[in-house]
């Protein structure tokens, strides 16, 4: 048989589950990392979740700012249990097997998150403008109305983005004898393994990355420029240092962010790296929920106090 019809038989667009390559071969590592990785998720259940706990309680909290940062626990938390708790089975029982419309779930789920946290991020940037350079006005411009609104549509606008992908992807044929070369299905490794054309869903992951993400790191950047320009300006030095401490959270966490999903998606299917891009996939995965929670309690007054007041509760 040639290798063409060898290619031709190895592909099929009914396949019914793929296995993973993993974190390592080495089989020795897999219970410490077991350990590592079920501290990690229940660090990041536990933080966020007091995160949100607080939140709501604390009615001193019930600001537009504080909307937006429950949003952001809320998709550390579903991020994290999309992909932590398959990938601790893995490590724990050796099973790497995942079903097709399983797998396909976690993609879109996962793509769907990074367009959501994309868009939620600019809303922040947008009310840390609003509060340093119109103070006098920021009651009347982000209301709690508008506040829930950009929320929503955060929400809607990220998980309507990338049904386009899931679906493209749901109907490519796979080679049955390539496992997929990561620790969870991500768009690139799918891709990888693809026995179809892949130029018209690069295509459109792409356009509609690029424009969403250009469009809403510009709105950061913009936002940004006009705070510093603000900040500068302000004749007392305590005042500086209130209002930049009021934004360096948010800026902390858009540079982590952006900076792993830059790395993660911003280049073409033929320069994928398993190994980089594992790395770079646990850095969002893991690391980003878990510093999430510390950079906004432990460089905010409010919610220290906040959650100092729960304590003595409990």
């Amino acid at each position: 048989m040639t290798p063409a019809l060898e290619a031709i038989e190895d592909c099929s667009c009914n396949i019914t589950a793929f296995l993973f390559e993993g974190l390592t071969d080495n089989v020795d590592l897999h219970s410490p990392l077991f350990v590592i990785f079920l501290l990690s998720y229940l660090i990041i259940i536990a933080g966020n979740g007091a995160i949100l706990l607080v939140i709501l309680l604390d009615s001193h909290l019930h600001s537009p700012m504080y909307t937006f940062l429950t949003n952001l626990a809320v998709i550390d938390i579903i991020a994290a249990s999309n992909i932590l708790p398959k990938l601790l089975l893995m490590l724990l029982t050796q099973y790497s097997r995942i079903s097709f419309s399983h797998c396909i779930a976690q993609m879109y789920i996962f793509a769907s998150l990074v367009c959501t946290e994309v868009i939620l991020l600019a809303s922040m940037a947008y009310d840390r403008y609003v509060a340093i350079c119109h103070p006098l006005h920021y009651i009347r411009l982000m209301t709690m109305k508008q506040c829930a609104s950009l929320s929503f549509l955060s929400w809607t606008i990220g998980f309507l983005d990338t049904i386009g992908h899931a679906v493209l992807v749901s109907k490519m044929s796979f080679s049955l004898s390539h496992p997929v070369d990561h620790f969870f299905c991500d768009f690139s490794p799918l891709l990888n393994i693809s026995c179809s054309d892949t130029f018209q869903v690069e295509l459109l992951s792409y356009v509609e990355g690029a424009s969403l993400g250009f469009l809403t790191f510009m709105l950061v950047v913009v936002s940004y420029v006009f705070i510093i320009c603000t900040i500068v300006n302000i004749k007392s030095t305590e005042g500086q240092v209130k209002a930049f401490s009021t934004c360096s959270s948010h800026l902390i966490c858009v540079v982590v962010f952006y900076g792993t999903v830059m790395c993660l998606h911003m280049k073409p299917t033929s320069d994928y790296s398993s190994k980089q891009d594992k790395y770079f996939a646990l850095l969002y995965v893991v690391f980003v929920p878990i510093l999430n929670p510390f950079i906004y309690s432990l460089k905010n007054k409010e919610v220290k106090k906040a959650f100092v007041k729960l304590w003595k509760l409990v």
